[in-house]
């Protein structure tokens, strides 16, 4: 029960890192208006490069190590210290390039330098030490209040295209203040140790390991912004980030087991615990599976009118481009299962950067004639293929390690329930007219088809369900 409640905490941590700009987005986009909207998306996607760089590989690596060294309090609190050590000198170096970078980038110069905050907040990021020793109930309810406050202060100051600055203002300073917040409760978790018993240079060679991957699989995640904004406009860019969120949200509870279980797997196998190591990935890539086919069928139903409708009069184009994206909701889940609740916490670092390096190269050589082609449309289809090649290759590497018909056991039965779902949740978005009554009719109608037929196909995730649910 631990594991589920952890799962849950962490969704709502994940859909609570992106509940601001999604909730405010209505607003936002129309009184930003679409070339606004898309001058945000744009500069944003720049500076996360220099975040990306300056954080290294310690949310992955630093999660993975805290949960293998929990049991023992002196050696977690020192691996927290050194981690964070290397952090904040590669974030520290990384804010630097970024002004040398502004000395030659000279357009949208304030948005860029407010945009930097992002890099600072970055430095004082460590929920992955909570996430490490499974804490995740902490993180949530400390962010909600410092969310809520940033939501209340966008709707009051920012009324018209001019306020794009306070806007980005706004958004960082929250991340900043959110991440200011876990470290009160430090003290009462980490023992004292004493700085010469402080090594950090130990970490550079595994976090610098884990770095690669987590660069790649961002390249491929960001660089269809960035690119659009050069190839097809920042209006393109702004397209792109729209419908990007509205999957990523739905993406974040599908993808939280995996923050959840990278722990709880990482310290199983630090037991020796094989045999339910692989036991651990069967379940965990089932409920993906069963919870990811109907989001990302019932989000391609709604996704023509819906997209349009959410974000206002001027972004037509997010309605196509919304059910384009919806099929990596299972992709990405499944290269979640595979790569962070199995490959990493079990240390085969070596095929899961190879499977995200696959991906990117796939990302970079089919970006610019999809693009040039399609443009946002391109983004997205450049988008599918590169996340398909990243999980075909993960579930090809280990074919030999575990059984990969246990894996796709219950699958066709979630697939048929979730094409019978999506034809008539589609045929209704499409010939009603788009209001919040007929979206909550459609998502009503796609949650009771999938279920009922769910129950009458009865895969055995039903008696996994029952078992939890006596327990």
């Amino acid at each position: 029960m631990k594991v589920i409640r952890n799962y849950l905490y962490n969704a709502g941590y994940q859909i609570l890192a992106m509940i601001l700009p999604l909730i405010t987005a209505p607003y936002v986009s129309r009184v930003l208006t679409p070339h606004g909207y898309g001058l945000n998306s744009f500069t944003n996607s720049i500076v996360f490069y220099f975040v990306l760089f300056g954080s290294l590989g310690t949310q992955l690596y630093g999660n993975r190590e805290i949960a293998y060294q929990r049991n023992d309090r002196e050696k977690m609190a020192r691996s927290f210290w050194e981690i964070q050590i290397i952090k904040t000198v590669g974030i520290l170096v990384a804010l630097g390039l970024y002004f040398v970078f502004l000395g030659f980038y000279r357009d949208n110069r304030v948005l860029m330098i407010f945009q930097s905050i992002n890099i600072i907040a970055a430095a004082f990021d460590i929920s992955w030490f909570f996430m490490g020793i499974e804490d995740f109930k902490r993180t949530v309810v400390r962010n909600t209040l410092v969310k809520v406050v940033s939501l209340i202060l966008i709707f009051v100051f920012i009324k018209n295209p001019s306020d794009l600055p306070l806007y980005i203002l706004i958004l960082g300073l929250s991340v900043l203040v959110g991440n200011f917040t876990l470290w009160a409760p430090l003290k009462r978790i980490l023992v004292k140790v004493s700085y010469k018993d402080l090594h950090p240079l130990r970490h550079v060679r595994p976090t610098i390991a884990l770095f690669i991957p987590t660069v790649a699989i961002q390249i491929y995640v960001v660089l269809n912004k960035t690119m659009l904004g050069f190839l097809a406009g920042t209006d393109a860019s702004g397209f792109y980030m729209s419908a990007d969120n509205l999957v990523k949200v739905v993406l974040a509870i599908v993808t939280a087991t995996g923050t959840v279980m990278l722990p709880h797997v990482a310290n199983a196998f630090a037991s020796g615990k094989d045999k339910e190591v692989n036991n651990y990935l069967y379940s965990s890539f089932d409920f993906v599976s069963f919870i990811a086919v109907p989001m990302a069928f019932g989000l391609a139903g709604i996704g023509r009118h819906f997209g349009p409708y959410f974000y206002g009069r001027g972004y037509a184009p997010v309605g196509l481009a919304i059910m384009i994206e919806a099929i990596v909701i299972v992709l990405i889940g499944w290269s979640n299962a595979v790569g962070q609740q199995f490959l990493l916490p079990t240390k085969q670092v070596k095929p899961y950067t190879r499977s995200v390096l696959l991906g990117a190269i796939v990302n970079i050589v089919i970006n610019i004639p999809l693009v040039s082609t399609w443009g946002l449309y391109g983004a997205m289809l450049a988008t599918v293929l590169s996340e398909a090649t990243v999980t075909g290759y993960q579930l090809w590497y280990i074919k030999d390690t575990v059984e990969l018909k246990k894996l796709f056991v219950n699958f066709p039965k979630y697939l048929i329930a979730g094409i019978l779902m999506f034809i008539p949740v589609y045929l209704l978005n499409v010939k009603l007219w788009t209001s919040v009554s007929s979206l909550i009719l459609e998502v009503l109608l796609g949650i009771v088809i999938y279920f009922v037929v769910i129950w009458v196909l009865k895969p055995t995730i039903l008696q996994t369900a029952k078992k939890f649910l006596k327990k």
